[in-house]
């Protein structure tokens, strides 16, 4: 389980890091999550918790310094019907969602680091024989003219 820093929000609008004893900022705070620990953001006032809030602000920063975040389209669902059809799709889609496609992208990033490893540990013999292998022989072999000889024939009759 992640390591959880518990940061608590002054009405200044500063963050504090009750762990280190310092105050800290939002980049910091992302930092911290990008990390793999959690954070718990708490009013220092209310004790409302506000680590939501806090991370969305966190995700408005940063979407403002790329200039998006959401496509305008979207934006317009999003307002026209309001928080609860939003806040049900976060709820009971958007986070399986989110994970499957980074477990989808993790394994296809492990694959591929495979075949490069696979292809840069080759002999050149075995490099040669791969390039000659075409998955789609077979089913371009009923196109080929019969006078025409197999370019991935090396046997000479």
């Amino acid at each position: 389980m992640p390591e959880t820093v518990v940061l608590k929000k002054y009405a200044n609008r500063r963050l504090y890091d009750t762990t280190k004893s310092a105050y800290v900022t939002l980049h910091q705070v992302a930092e911290y999550i990008r990390n793999g620990r959690e954070v718990n953001i708490i009013d220092a006032k209310t004790e409302e918790d506000v680590t939501a809030f806090i991370l969305t602000q966190i995700v408005l920063e940063e979407a403002k310094n790329k200039n998006a975040l959401l496509p305008a389209p979207l934006l317009h669902i999003i307002i026209r019907y309001g928080d609860n059809l939003l806040g049900e799709f976060f709820e009971k889609y958007f986070h399986q969602i989110f994970q499957n496609f980074v477990s989808h992208k993790q394994a296809v990033d492990g694959q591929f680091q495979q075949w490069v490893e696979m292809g840069l540990n080759m002999s050149s013999a075995a490099q040669k024989s791969f390039a000659n292998i075409n998955p789609f022989q077979t089913f371009f072999d009923p196109f080929k003219p019969s006078n025409q000889e197999d370019p991935h024939n090396d046997d000479p009759d």
